[in-house]
């Protein structure tokens, strides 16, 4: 094999590292927004589960994506073995995909999954918080090696 033929391979551990970022990333940002719905359902900012879901309390639940989308996209980068921005849009492609079927699958299924809005603000809102998560960690980085 000459020089130029060099051909980069990642090691199976680091590829499971990267997999695993993504996975506990996800899980957080998964866990943080299902229990704040509970939470905001059992005191009554949301209505029952089934019933129609207004403007106000579904602005609230995109709020709370995105913090919770850039949180999770943070802990990807974080736990990310290298590439934390790249790890972190990975992650934010996943939520773009999620986001995309969500709608899709919700899109005629009448009142109780509220107005259309909603969906297309998860869509949308998905890979700019992936890469403010990322950002934050990059941030942070430059900040220990410039500190």
């Amino acid at each position: 094999m000459s020089e130029g033929a060099v051909i980069e391979t990642r090691p199976p551990r680091r590829v499971l590292r990267s997999i695993g970022a993504v996975l506990a990333g996800m899980f957080v940002g998964i866990v943080l927004a299902l229990g704040t719905d509970e939470v905001l359902h059992a005191v009554g900012v949301f209505p029952p589960w089934g019933q129609p879901v207004g403007d106000k309390p579904l602005l609230l639940a995109t709020a709370y994506r995105i913090i919770y989308g850039i949180a999770s996209c943070y802990i990807i980068a974080r736990l990310a073995p290298d590439r934390p921005m790249q790890h972190a849009l990975a992650g934010g492609v996943v939520g773009l995909i999620v986001s995309i079927v969500g709608t899709v699958v919700t899109w005629n299924a009448g009142p109780a999954f509220g107005p259309h809005w909603y969906p297309l603000a998860l869509v949308a809102t998905s890979l700019p918080t992936a890469w403010a998560g990322g950002k934050l960690r990059l941030m942070q980085l430059r900040a220990r090696v410039d500190g």
